[in-house]
């Protein structure tokens, strides 16, 4: 299966050129995968470059996770860090994932110095 780097993605979810976004949609149409790397880039830069919302932020996972032509890495983990950021969306998506990947590895408690991101279940504050 084809893998997106995070300028395709983008192009997916913001479609401000309209020759790269049907470029991107070609490129996708017989399915592509997202990596954890290339789904927290992207959230980033909607974030900071972008200005996007939590609630926008929150939208696009949604979306992304559902589309029937991507497949995101681990999209159960995805989900479950979508789940937290849904809760506590201060916490940034990134460190939602961050927790839900060491989790699916085994390899909990995550040490934080982060008193908020401590707050989640199988966190410890440092």
């Amino acid at each position: 299966m084809r893998a997106l780097d995070t300028n395709v993605l983008l192009r997916l979810l913001v479609r401000d050129d309209r020759r790269q976004t049907a470029a991107a949609e070609a490129f996708v149409a017989e399915g592509a995968w997202v990596s954890h790397l290339v789904l927290v880039e992207a959230i980033w830069v909607l974030y900071a470059v972008y200005e996007r919302e939590a609630a926008q932020l929150i939208a696009a996972l949604e979306m992304l996770l559902a589309h029937r032509q991507l497949v995101l890495q681990d999209a159960d983990t995805v989900a479950a860090a979508l789940a937290h950021f849904k809760r506590r969306p201060a916490l940034g998506f990134s460190d939602c994932l961050i927790l839900e990947v060491a989790r699916k590895a085994g390899h909990v408690p995550l040490g934080s110095f982060d008193k908020a991101l401590a707050g989640l279940p199988q966190t410890q504050r440092l």
